[in-house]
């Protein structure tokens, strides 16, 4: 199994939340996307492991997903560990996305805090030749930071318009509070503002893009 994308996130209902919208886009688009949960996330949610990873599933073919595992980390308790680090690296080289999405984080409870710096430095050591002997080295060509709070400034926002129900759906199978569903769709349309459409999910990168033409460049325009 090889992916185009890969999402990483702390808990399962974590990248429906971020980039679920963009997750149903590019495999509607042809690419092979999937999610990595780094835990069953019950600690602040309710239900068992097991029934947590049964909705996270059920979520995975909503949001047209290729592939969707757990790595059973511990939930609250998540460490940027040397072990960790070498786990994601390996997982990294045998999916050999081309692009890794993590939380933005910044906003984020410390399990998305610790999944971002887990993340960035697996994709790093996942590179490097000598770092495990028993599969090939794999670098994604780029890391992006997904973050669905009002206070951060993106560099790009995707057009979700099309896919937000579908990503509603896959939220549906988590037992979100109606306060909380109502926050995302109304960020949603926030973001979505910032580009002149009715849904966006916005995204952080550490790299510049690369624009060749800046009369069609899209947004919402002034």
């Amino acid at each position: 199994m090889t992916l185009d994308i890969l999402a990483l996130a702390a808990h399962p209902g974590d990248a429906e939340a971020f980039c679920g919208g963009t997750l149903i886009r590019m495999a509607q688009q042809g690419y092979r996307a999937g999610v990595l949960d780094l835990t069953a996330g019950v600690v602040s949610a309710e239900g068992t492991a097991e029934e947590r990873l049964a909705q996270a599933q059920v979520a995975a073919e909503r949001l047209r997903l290729a592939w969707r595992d757990n790595q059973h980390m511990p939930d609250g308790r998540l460490e940027n560990s040397l072990a960790a680090r070498l786990t994601l690296a390996v997982r990294i080289r045998e999916l050999q996305p081309a692009v890794v999405i993590l939380p933005h984080a910044e906003e984020g409870d410390p399990d998305q805090q610790h999944c971002r710096e887990l993340g960035m430095e697996a994709c790093f050591l996942a590179g490097l030749a000598k770092i495990e002997e028993y599969s090939e080295p794999h670098r994604p060509k780029r890391i992006l930071l997904a973050s669905f709070f009002a206070e951060t400034r993106p560099g790009f926002v995707v057009d979700i318009s099309a896919q937000f129900e579908l990503r509603s759906e896959a939220l549906e199978a988590y037992s979100f509070e109606d306060a909380a569903r109502e926050r995302m769709e109304a960020l949603a349309r926030f973001h979505g503002s910032r580009i002149g459409v009715r849904y966006g999910e916005p995204f952080v990168m550490k790299e510049a893009l690369a624009v060749g033409d800046i009369v069609s460049v899209g947004g919402a325009g002034i």
